[in-house]
């Protein structure tokens, strides 16, 4: 975490000191905004939300503690989750890019543009969620609607983000790699993590013999 926290802050600040253009990107997208799109992206957006996220990620660490009778999953699904965050709260202010110079759609949060904490949020909870369902589920064919699923949301959360003026395409790009990071750390950390196998202990007397 502390790695990643580095390399978030650190790409901030070359993003701040080198011209990117993005601002035109933004600009092309909020000139064609119409109102079905804004009703779509609204939903898109949505699909992030703090309070959604937060929420869902406490049903899901629940429901796999009583289905799989074990905490190891649901410890997963927190850690990636909350570590993202983490990792966002503590750069974002740091860096401080200003949002995009277009409209605002959404009420601008008192945290920075970059990196996008919607983004890595749905990253997090969407593939996290992905990645333990799809360890648990042996059909092929339901493993790939899965992950389409779970890719596609934050996909959608990301241009729903670039579409209301929210964030420059390089937050929304660094989103996405800092929400796969931090599930790759929490399953590597946790969901696939090996139990050590302590040997039998063998009674004194039996060795002696």
């Amino acid at each position: 975490m502390l790695l990643m926290a580095g390399v978030t802050y650190g790409a901030g600040l070359l993003i701040l000191a080198w011209p990117t253009g993005e601002a035109a990107v933004s600009r092309d997208l909020a000139a064609d905004r119409t109102s079905l799109w804004n009703t779509y992206t609204d939903f898109g957006s949505s699909l992030s939300d703090t309070p959604y996220i937060v929420a869902l990620t406490a049903v899901a660490a629940i429901v796999f503690r009583l289905v799989y009778k074990r905490w190891r999953e649901s410890i997963f699904m927190i850690a990636a989750v909350w570590s993202q965050s983490l990792i966002f709260l503590a750069t974002t202010t740091p860096v401080g890019r200003h949002r995009p110079p277009v409209q605002h759609i959404d009420p601008a949060p008192p945290t920075s543009s970059f990196p996008s904490g919607h983004v890595s949020a749905a990253v997090a909870f969407y593939c996290g969620l992905a990645l333990v369902l799809t360890t648990h589920v042996r059909n092929r064919a339901l493993q790939v609607v899965i992950w389409v699923l779970a890719v596609g949301a934050p996909l959608v959360v990301a241009f729903s983000r670039l579409y209301r003026g929210m964030h420059f395409l390089s937050d929304v790009m660094w989103g996405l790699l800092l929400g796969a990071g931090c599930v790759v750390m929490a399953a590597r950390a946790i969901l696939y993590r090996r139990e050590k196998q302590r040997r039998p202990q063998v009674p004194e007397l039996v060795k002696r013999a």
